[in-house]
């Protein structure tokens, strides 16, 4: 029975990578790596006793506790223990000064030299070290060999190898393969076995094998411990689509600690469901829970993500009144809160400001002074970051060539773009090329952008054969528009945006036939144009407004004002920008058509709700149309307001019948 049971084992070794089905632990083959020596016989027993780091005992099912460090054995080799000992602590020294892969080899065969090849507290440094190393996979070739005894192996040595793996980049799926095969042994997980587990489900984002994992630890009985509640938490919002279960798990669990908060409010935050992250944070502030940095960095990026500067000055304002400690982490997402929600002279401040900075706090500024149209200013922060010896990222270079494409710098924009591979040896991504279509788009050179993308080493994505065909239609080529879009649609016959574009391009053509045999064919699919939303905050609330809003409350005063808006613009000289309305009916209908686009609509709210003089701010889903663009600089100077518009692209501010972006955007 025993030999059929360590068959059974062995042959789980060999099998390991087929427990589950996750694509990247696919090349997981342990090589056939043998031990030099036996150091403990049939008689002894090891094990662990139960310690705050999770350690316990378990030998072939049974557990014996004993000091750290000393083996249970008969008296007769009780003379051995002393020299065992001594080798046993040189060995843990040796790993602990352990700081480069050469060095680990070299300890490794030391080890095997000094006997101490089933040694579990060795094993268990030499795992932690390789993986301080990133060399977790040389470790488990010789720690998970098929011919090696595991099943004297013990929980706390599997946790390491599961936590080891569930750091890495792109071995996550190895640690449930680790866990599984843990459990095949026979060996029990414990409390701190399952948060490293649903870590790598979360950075897998497989749903069905965190449920799996959840259903274990329902039946192991760790349900109730509040780390693995918080990991499961976390582990539920990295699986798409499932924020609602991640919900109900924090419902049901007690809440007396941030890190559960915490848990719950960035997952909210990484899906875009910002306002739930900033009504589950005030929450936390009712219930009187104090928030650490981790906490506020996610409502940080909640307020980023909808624009809501001044609630972000309030957290800015709460974190100093709490005394929440200003971390690096801490000081660039208020960096960058800052720079996404207009206020990029505060996010500079802030950066001047900083004792230490790190990329991303370079990265952070570039990249706010980029939406803002700063072109100039973006390629001096950049060569000072050289300057103090900085080295450039591939995130740093998106910012500088979208600072050159908002600004029309374009000489400048080859230049670095060159640079990238040359000088800096960064090797250009998709979005690197992206950014130089656009930056040859908007300058109004089509055709040189169409050759740079066949010469392009690798295929366009639909961003940047989009931007080619918006180029195309705002530039009047549209039969190479309307070619390019119908390519566009061959290869993604079911992306709703690429007929909404060969659509307006046969609006643009006068082809109205066309125009609404695509917008029936679309109908027939089940598409939807996304509509154009804006969003404004007022007294800390957040408002949406879509074109044609009658949804509030309010809708007849604020299409009163929107009335009175039209008739001073036109008072002012404004004419409607009708050819920007892709439908086939009369220039009086077009205008109305206009006059209730979702940013109008917002912007008579404000004139409403808040007090000559005040500063306007939008945040818009799409980018922004000409004729809103125009209407805009009239209501900044006819009511005397400054107006910040976020788009999808950048930050327009209008003032005095002025924009920022001076019509180039």
């Amino acid at each position: 029975m025993l030999m059929v049971q360590k068959q059974k084992v062995e042959d789980k070794k060999r099998d390991l990578e087929k427990d589950v089905n996750v694509s990247d632990v696919a090349d997981f083959e342990p090589p056939r790596w043998i031990f030099c020596f036996r150091l403990m016989d049939q008689n002894v027993v090891v094990g662990y006793p139960s310690n705050p780091e999770g350690r316990s005992g378990s030998c072939r099912n049974v557990a014996v506790e004993r000091p750290w460090g000393m083996k249970m054995q008969s008296q007769t080799s009780l003379v051995r223990t002393f020299g065992k000992r001594e080798a046993e602590q040189s060995c843990l020294a040796l790993l602990q000064a352990c700081n480069t892969f050469e060095k680990l080899t070299q300890v490794h065969a030391h080890l095997l030299k000094s006997g101490l090849q089933n040694n579990l507290l060795v094993l268990t440094k030499f795992a932690s070290t390789s993986s301080d190393l990133n060399a977790i996979n040389y470790a488990s070739r010789i720690l998970l060999s098929p011919e090696v005894d595991t099943p004297l192996y013990d929980t706390f040595l599997y946790n390491t190898i599961v936590r080891a793996y569930a750091q890495t980049g792109d071995y996550k799926g190895r640690a449930v393969l680790v866990y599984n095969f843990m459990r095949e042994c026979g060996v029990l997980p414990n409390k701190f076995t399952y948060p490293f587990v649903l870590k790598a489900c979360a950075g897998i984002g497989d749903l069905n094998l965190g449920k799996s994992v959840h259903g274990s630890v329902l039946k192991f009985g760790f349900d109730n411990d509040v780390h693995v509640q918080n990991t499961m938490v976390h582990m539920y919002c990295c699986c798409e689509g499932n924020v609602e279960m991640a919900r109900k798990v924090f419902d049901e669990m007690p809440k007396d600690d941030s890190v559960t908060w915490s848990a719950m409010i960035g997952g909210y935050a990484r899906l875009g469901l910002s306002a739930d992250a900033i009504g589950l944070f005030r929450k936390m502030q009712t219930v009187g829970v104090r928030p650490d940095e981790i906490t506020m960095i996610s409502v940080l990026s909640a307020c980023t993500d909808l624009g809501a500067l001044e609630l972000g000055k309030w957290v800015e304002s709460y974190i100093q009144k709490e005394k929440v400690q200003k971390s690096v982490e801490l000081c660039n997402a208020l960096i960058d809160m800052f720079a996404k929600c207009g206020d990029i002279d505060r996010a500079l401040n802030l950066f001047t400001n900083m004792n230490e900075r790190t990329i991303v706090s370079w990265t952070s500024v570039i990249v706010g002074l980029a939406m803002h149209g700063r072109g100039l200013e973006t390629i001096s922060l950049f060569e000072e970051m050289i300057e103090a010896g900085m080295v450039p990222d591939y995130v740093v270079f998106i910012g500088l060539l979208s600072a050159c494409s908002h600004s029309g710098l374009v000489d400048k924009g080859k230049r670095y773009f060159d640079s990238m591979a040359e000088k800096y040896g960064i090797l250009p991504k998709i979005k690197h090329y992206g950014c130089m279509v656009d930056l040859l788009c908007r300058a109004g050179l089509v055709k040189e952008a169409l050759e740079f993308v066949q010469n392009m080493p690798m295929e366009p994505n639909q961003i940047i054969l989009r931007t080619l065909i918006n180029a195309c239609r705002a530039h009047g080529e549209l039969k190479l528009g309307e070619s390019i879009t119908e390519q566009l649609i061959r290869n993604e016959p079911m992306d709703e945006s690429s007929y909404v574009l060969l659509s307006n391009i046969y609006a643009k053509m006068l082809q109205w036939e066309k125009k609404t045999k695509i917008r029936e064919e679309m109908d027939e699919q089940g598409m939807r144009k996304i509509p154009g939303s804006t969003m404004i905050e007022i007294d800390n609330e957040m408002y949406e407004f879509v074109a044609g809003d009658k949804s509030h409350k309010e809708h007849k005063e604020i299409f009163e004002m929107m009335d009175e808006m039209g008739r001073e613009m036109k008072r002012a000289g404004y004419a409607a920008s009708t050819s920007e309305v892709m439908l086939d009916i009369n220039e009086e209908d077009k205008e109305d058509a206009l006059n209730r686009h979702s940013e109008k609509i917002a912007i008579a709210f404000a004139l409403l709700k808040t007090p000559p003089g005040t500063p306007i701010r939008l945040v818009k889903n799409l980018r922004v149309c000409a004729d809103c663009h125009s209407a805009t600089k009239f209501i900044s100077k006819i009511y005397n307001r400054e107006i910040v518009v976020r788009d999808r692209n950048r930050f327009h501010y209008f003032k005095d019948g002025l924009c920022s972006c001076k019509d180039f955007w």
